[in-house]
């Protein structure tokens, strides 16, 4: 009887001890590098000023990694509560730790669909229009935890370009994020890059959403400097992705709160996301097991 009450007062006092640990006073958000720092908080900042009534929060801390490993190592830590990742990056992090997140929504393109594309770009002056014109020539890759950067044309473009990747180019490199590598492109320190957009919408507008329409908008990219070379097939989009170990309330109420984001804040949405979406819609580890499979035959963990 002594034995069976005091393992029921080690239990009681976990369930308390663990239940003080999700009194959060501060919620932390890991935003993936990519594109420069500054416009990565400012996308953010809406965040900080509404998340805190909707969680019951003190405050809202943004943590803008360099790359999107500092977010990875983050999320498996434990030290970050929320962010959005692509779906290799997620893939990254089931496959070193199943139970550190849960993916629980993704975007949804104003088409209805729910993923998008690695856009295979070069300047419009080289002369090139098609993925064969790049034999021999040097591609550069966005970030080696990007799906549509690094993972999709790794494992697709060898049936494209009837060769493997190292084969068929003369050199590969990575450009340092998606932005940083569309720049690389244009100051002609690559031949062609892999970033990513909707597919939705034109070519010339940089799609509807995605790295492209993001550098329009901000006035640092011109379309008619570029031409796209090649497109990958469909990509599952990315994931929103939550601590595990967050306690039940909260996780509802931060998922009530970016459901509902699109139609409460539309110019919040669109400035975390990048671009025009149509909303979100909910999903599990199930959507991102094509991605989570290649990524383990081909780069690992």
């Amino acid at each position: 009887m002594l034995k069976k009450t005091l393992l029921a007062a080690v239990a009681l006092a976990a369930l308390v001890n663990s239940a003080a640990a999700e009194d959060l006073k501060v919620f932390r958000i890991g935003i993936i590098g990519g594109e420069n720092e500054a416009d990565r908080l400012r996308n953010y900042q809406c965040m900080t000023e509404k998340l805190p009534a909707a969680l019951g929060v003190e405050k809202i801390s943004l943590f803008p990694a360099a790359d999107y490993d500092g977010v990875v190592q983050g999320l498996l830590g434990g030290t970050l509560d929320y962010a959005e990742l692509g779906a290799s990056a997620y893939a990254k992090v089931y496959l070193a730790k199943p139970e550190a997140v849960e993916p629980i929504l993704t975007t949804v393109q104003t088409d209805g669909s729910m993923g998008y594309y690695t856009i295979m770009v070069a300047r419009k002056d080289s002369g090139m229009t098609k993925l064969s014109d790049m034999k021999g020539k040097k591609l550069g890759f966005a970030d080696p935890d990007s799906a549509s950067g690094y993972l999709v044309p790794l494992v697709t473009l060898p049936a494209a370009a009837g060769a493997p990747v190292k084969q068929f180019f003369g050199t590969t490199g990575f450009g340092g994020g998606h932005e940083n590598l569309v720049l690389e492109v244009l100051k002609r320190n690559f031949d062609a890059g892999t970033t990513f957009g909707s597919g939705v919408g034109a070519f010339k507008d940089g799609y509807t959403s995605g790295n492209l329409r993001k550098m329009v908008d901000k006035g640092i990219l011109n379309m008619d400097d570029l031409v796209e070379l090649w497109k990958s097939p469909l990509i599952p989009n990315g994931p929103v992705v939550i601590r595990t170990s967050l306690n039940a309330d909260m996780k509802k109420k931060f998922k009530d709160f970016m459901m509902n984001l699109p139609k409460t804040d539309p110019a919040c949405f669109s400035a975390i996301q990048g671009g025009n979406f149509a909303g979100f819609a909910e999903v599990n580890v199930d959507f991102y097991k094509p991605i989570i499979d290649a990524r383990k035959a081909t780069i690992g963990g």
